[in-house]
């Protein structure tokens, strides 16, 4: 079910547990985890994108390691808030993992994510290989993180 807003996600979820947020990339995908009370996301990986067959595998894997409740996929609007290419491409993986997953998705205007992210990366004068290794797993987190706070303090 890819929720309608941040209220229907939440009542679409059991009373807690861990969600998983994803940076949907045409090379890459970034994953983070939170706890199961909301608190903090943190990143987890950043998985090599092939056929999705393959990529679902591997994120089925993880989301049953870490026993994720929900999921918050990362949208790439254009600033001026429309769709753009990579929004719809993004949208069409949540509807794929969606017919594949027993779990609620919210959908997280990501914006900013990534240049944020790599801004903080910089300085704290990260090297720029560290930076490409890691900034998808570290945008993830910044879109859970972003999209928890909201279910937390509405």
């Amino acid at each position: 079910m890819i929720a309608d807003g941040a209220a229907g996600f939440r009542d679409a979820l059991p009373d807690g547990g861990r969600l998983a947020g994803l940076d949907v990339g045409s090379k890459t995908i970034g994953v983070a985890l939170c706890d199961a009370g909301w608190t903090f996301a943190s990143a987890a990986e950043t998985v090599k994108r092939s056929k999705f067959s393959k990529d679902l595998e591997r994120l089925r894997t993880i989301f049953a390691e870490q026993q994720v409740a929900g999921l918050v996929i990362g949208l790439p609007l254009n600033l001026d808030g429309t769709d753009s290419p990579q929004t719809q491409s993004t949208r069409a993986f949540a509807r794929n993992l969606d017919q594949a997953l027993d779990l609620p998705i919210l959908l997280w205007d990501e914006r900013w994510s990534t240049q944020a992210v790599e801004r903080a990366m910089i300085e704290a004068d990260v090297t720029r290989k560290k930076r490409a290794e890691r900034v998808d797993a570290a945008a993830a987190g910044f879109i859970l993180q972003g999209a928890i706070d909201a279910l937390v303090g509405s």
